[in-house]
């Protein structure tokens, strides 16, 4: 692998004088602006990146942002990888960001006031960087384009509010109700005096989303303790749907802080509590508009049928980029409503591949197995690989399933991360898709992520073993 160049200051791609003029005119309707973040997402879904003064920030739109290669490689503490030489073993060579037009926004709650802009680390051929999650998810994008076909995708997180407190283990524990004070203990799923005893914080969410441009619709109080679910409004534009799911994190821990809590988006925090999921539902438009999985039944159309055949034969080369690290594992439990399968089933949230009912004209694929902590983009672009694989393979996904399969795990799918990197290394279609590079640099990320963690030395493991 090359390390990329850096670009000359004028080799800017066209695009960014489209983020120039919108950056002029926000500045100049929000002169309040102080500070500019411009972000990158990391392998690991995190923002990184830098901060400037207002009036320092609009040099990035000239020459861009000098940034490290290695930014995107970071293991989920941000420490360094060096796979394949990125960082230590190249001397660590900065490559140029430049900021794309649509993803200027307000940051929310923030004193003094500042905005945030999304970066793309390019060559001096407006190539992205083989480690940009956001550039794989484009590459799968492409290949519907081919076709003349449009994925339509809406995605939903859960995620657990907490006391900012920990037990006397260091353990994380459910808030206390902003009403009594008492600790909350009961599940209480789709419950509206739940919702009602956190109003605030969802307005506040709510608040913070219309501020950064989000299209929050819907909140639901999930099956345990302090957990919820937020539901974006669905996309014809998967990358920017993406960019809904990676924001929709910074505004519900921003929220969450100014409430007293602290948000988590762990898929399994508690072990005998339900785990956290990214759900993303899928449909596809052809060029007319039509979504080609509606065919006037709750089963939907062959090409409905076609997508879940190849969702089916993607997942075991997926699972890594559905669930990321050592954690996401534990959230496979039976009667959990995390499926460890590929069943598909109309309206039964048991298996990973779910039609849920409703408008025929909406018909559409729920994908339920990825978890909370997956890096939406890449998360996503694995999903749309299996759809138009199965679409242009015209896969048969086998007759749907009856009743609870939740008990019935997959032998194709991977339950320990270390099965789901040796998949990942072995995976053929899905690097077609996404790139072999890109799958090369994630995998490598989190096998030195994984084996970090492996290091270190519970307080349980004393107690058991001393």
């Amino acid at each position: 692998m090359n390390t990329l160049a850096t670009p000359p200051a004028f080799a800017h791609p066209a695009f960014v004088e489209e983020a120039r003029r919108e950056f002029e005119a926000f500045t100049a309707a929000h002169p309040e602006i102080e500070y500019l973040d411009a972000v990158v997402i990391d392998l690991c879904g995190i923002l990184r990146g830098k901060r400037m003064g207002i009036a320092e920030a609009a040099k990035i739109f000239e020459s861009g942002m000098q940034i490290p290669e290695s930014v995107y490689l970071m293991d989920a503490r941000g420490e360094m990888t060096d796979v394949f030489g990125h960082g230590y073993g190249d001397g660590d060579p900065d490559g140029t960001a430049w900021p794309i037009p649509g993803t200027l926004s307000i940051v929310w709650g923030e004193n003094p006031p500042r905005a945030q802009i999304l970066t793309t680390l390019r060559d001096e051929q407006g190539i992205p960087f083989i480690g940009e999650p956001r550039a794989a998810l484009d590459l799968v994008m492409d290949r519907f384009a081919e076709l003349k076909l449009t994925p339509v995708t809406a995605l939903e997180l859960e995620f657990y509010l907490l006391d900012m407190e920990r037990d006397e283990l260091g353990r994380p524990q459910p808030p206390r109700c902003p009403r009594t004070g008492v600790r909350e203990c009961e599940p209480s799923v789709y419950g509206l005096d739940d919702l009602d005893r956190y109003q605030a914080f969802l307005n506040s969410l709510n608040e913070a989303a219309r501020v950064q441009n989000l299209p929050l619709t819907a909140t639901s109080k999930e099956y345990a303790p302090g957990q919820f679910e937020a539901n974006l409004r669905h996309q014809a534009n998967a990358r920017l749907a993406a960019d809904h799911a990676i924001f929709l994190k910074q505004v519900v821990k921003a929220t969450a802080r100014a409430h007293g809590f602290e948000a988590t988006f762990m898929a399994k925090p508690y072990p005998t509590r339900s785990g956290s999921g990214l759900h993303m539902h899928v449909s596809v438009l052809d060029e007319k508009g039509k979504n080609i999985f509606d065919n006037g039944t709750r089963e939907g159309s062959d090409a409905l049928r076609h997508a879940i055949g190849g969702l089916k034969a993607l997942m075991p080369e997926s699972m890594a980029l559905f669930a990321p690290n050592v954690n996401s594992y534990r959230r496979f439990q039976p009667d959990m409503f995390a499926p460890a399968n590929r069943h598909w089933a109309v309206n039964n949230r048991s298996v990973g591949l779910r039609i849920p009912i409703g408008p025929e004209d909406a018909r559409r694929v729920e994908h339920r197995v990825a978890g909370a902590d997956a890096n939406p983009y890449l998360a996503l672009a694995a999903v749309l690989a299996g759809v138009h694989h199965g679409l242009e393979m015209k896969l048969n996904p086998g007759a749907p399933a009856q009743g609870n399969v939740s008990r019935e795990p997959d032998p194709a799918i991977a339950l320990t991360l270390e099965d789901a990197l040796n998949r990942l290394y072995q995976a053929k279609t899905l690097a077609n898709y996404l790139g072999p590079e890109m799958l090369s640099l994630y995998r490598e990320t989190k096998r030195v992520e994984a084996i970090r963690f492996r290091k270190i030395i519970s307080a349980e493991e004393y107690e058991w073993y001393l």
